[in-house]
C-alpha cells in the first residue's frame, strides 16, 4: 500500500460514475451510515456537491478546501475516505509529485434490494443496529402487495401506439453516455476459490455453475462466516440443485447455520468496532487524560479487553458479554471500553455481570453516549454504586471495592501531576498505541 502522506495542498478532481438521486441519498443515510458512520457519508455528499453543475466531472480542488467545508482534520477525512473505498462507494487514484494529485471516482450505492440480500452488508447492518431497527428499515423498503385478481390487464403495447420510420438509417455511438455504475466490495478472503472448484467432481456440477457472481458470493460468505476451503466445499455440494447449479439462497442459509452451530447460535459479532466519529472528542489536547480518552475512543472493545488481559484472548463469556452490551443494550464502543476499564479495576480484574448490568441500566437512563460522559458518570456515581452492588456480598469484597488505589487512573483529578501513577499510565497508553 502506498504511503500517501496526504497534505492540505494536495489536489483532487472528482468524476461521477453513478446517478445520485434523492432515493439513493436516503439509502446512504438509512443503510450505509450505520456501517461507515456520519463522517464518511458527509464526505461522500461533500464530494458529490463539489461536482456543482458539472454532474460528471469537477474542477480541481485542494484538500484544504475539504478541511474547510467539513471542519475536520485531514486524518479524519482520510479515515472517512477509506471507509467509502472499503464499502464500494469511492475509487481513488494517486499520482505523486511536488504537489500530489488524486482522482476520486464516485459510485452509486446499491439498491435496497441488493443491500438486504448482500451476504456481508446485510449482516453487518443487522449487527450494527439490532433486530428492532433492522425490522423497521426492512418494512420501509418492502414492496406493497398488489391484488389484481378481479382486474383485467388493458395495457397497450408499443406497436399499438408507435409506428416505425423505415426511411431512417442512422447509427449512434452511445457507449459514453452516463450510466449508474456500482463497485463490488473488495474482499480479501483466505479461501482458494480455484482449489475449491477443482475439489468438486465435474459430474456433479453444470459448466455454468461457477460463474463470477457465484464465485463472489462464495468468497463473501467465506469471509463473513470465517469458513475454510474444506467446510465450504461441503456447503457448496449440499447446495447443488438437480441441474448442477448452486442454489444461492440455500448456500447462504447453510453458511449462516454453520457459523451459528460453531458459535453457540450467534451471528458474526461486531465487538471490533470503534467509537463513531461524530461522538469522538475533538483533537488538540495533549494531556494524559486526553490521551486516555483518545485510547478509549480509538480502540475496539475486543482489543481493549484483550490488552487489559495482557494480550491474551478474552474468554467466550466475556466476548458474549461485550456483544450484548453493544447489540442489545446499544452502548457505543468507547463507552463499553470505559465500563470495562472501570469494572476490571474495582472488581479485581473480573467482569462482574450483575455489577455491569446495574451500571448499564443507569447509563441507559442517563443517555450516556460519549467516553467523557461515561467517565464523569462513573466518578460521580461510584459511591452510590458500591452500596447498591455489594450490599449482599462479603465485607471483604466491599472493602476491596472501596480502596482508592483500586480505581481507574482517570479518577485522579491530579492525573497530570501524580508521579505515582505516571509509570502505570505511560505503560497503559503504550499498550494501546
Amino acid at each position: 500500500m502506498i504511503n500517501e502522506n496526504l497534505t492540505p495542498a494536495d489536489k483532487y478532481v472528482i468524476f461521477n460514475k453513478g446517478l445520485i438521486t434523492s432515493e439513493k441519498i436516503k439509502i446512504l443515510t438509512n443503510l450505509y451510515q450505520p456501517i461507515i458512520g456520519f463522517t464518511a457519508i458527509s464526505l461522500y455528499l461533500t464530494l458529490f456537491n463539489d461536482l456543482n453543475n458539472k454532474s460528471l466531472e469537477s474542477e480541481e480542488f485542494s484538500h484544504h478546501h475539504l478541511m474547510t467545508l467539513m471542519q475536520l482534520k485531514l486524518d479524519n477525512i482520510l479515515d472517512a475516505r477509506k471507509k467509502l473505498e472499503g464499502i464500494g462507494l469511492l475509487k481513488t487514484y494517486f499520482k505523486k509529485g511536488e504537489i500530489n494529485n488524486y482522482i476520486y471516482i464516485l459510485y452509486s450505492p446499491i439498491s435496497a434490494y441488493e443491500f438486504f440480500n448482500h451476504p456481508i452488508l446485510n449482516i453487518v447492518l443487522y449487527n450494527n443496529i439490532g433486530s428492532l431497527e433492522y425490522e423497521k428499515l426492512q418494512n420501509q423498503y418492502k414492496v406493497p402487495r398488489i391484488t389484481v385478481k378481479d382486474y383485467e390487464d388493458v395495457t397497450v403495447s408499443f406497436e399499438d401506439v408507435f409506428t416505425s420510420n423505415t426511411n431512417t438509417n442512422l447509427l449512434f455511438d452511445n457507449k459514453d453516455i452516463q450510466n449508474d455504475k456500482k463497485l463490488n466490495l473488495a474482499i480479501k478472503s483466505n479461501l482458494d476459490i480455484d482449489l475449491l472448484i477443482s475439489s468438486i467432481p465435474k459430474r456433479l456440477v453444470n459448466e455454468r455453475c461457477f460463474n463470477e457472481e457465484t464465485k463472489e458470493l462464495i468468497l463473501n460468505l467465506a469471509y463473513i462466516y470465517k469458513i475454510d476451503n474444506l467446510n465450504m466445499q461441503g456447503l457448496v455440494r449440499s447446495s447443488l440443485n438437480e441441474r448442477g447449479l448452486i442454489d444461492k439462497n440455500e448456500l447462504k442459509k447453510s453458511a449462516r447455520n454453520y457459523f451459528q452451530f460453531e458459535n453457540n447460535g450467534r451471528l458474526p459479532t461486531l465487538i471490533y468496532n470503534k467509537q463513531p466519529d461524530y461522538l469522538k472528542t475533538p483533537l488538540g489536547n495533549d494531556s494524559k487524560l486526553a490521551k486516555m480518552i483518545y485510547m478509549f475512543e480509538n480502540t475496539s472493545p475486543y482489543d481493549f479487553l484483550r490488552k487489559s488481559y495482557g494480550n491474551t484472548e478474552p474468554t467466550n463469556r466475556d466476548k458474549k458479554l461485550i456483544e450484548t452490551l453493544m447489540l442489545e443494550q446499544k452502548l457505543n464502543p468507547g463507552v463499553v471500553n470505559v465500563l470495562i476499564d472501570y469494572v476490571l479495576k474495582v472488581n479485581n480484574k473480573k467482569l462482574n455481570k450483575d455489577y455491569i448490568e446495574t451500571i448499564v441500566g443507569q447509563w441507559k437512563r442517563l443517555k450516556v453516549e460519549t467516553v467523557v460522559d461515561a467517565m464523569e458518570v462513573c466518578k460521580k456515581e461510584h459511591k452510590k454504586l458500591k452500596k447498591t452492588v455489594f450490599k449482599n456480598d462479603s465485607k471483604e469484597e466491599f472493602k476491596n471495592f472501596s480502596k482508592e488505589d483500586n480505581l481507574p487512573l482517570w479518577f485522579d483529578k491530579k492525573i497530570e501531576k501524580s508521579s505515582d501513577d505516571l509509570e502505570e499510565l505511560n505503560e497503559l497508553l503504550k499498550d494501546f498505541e
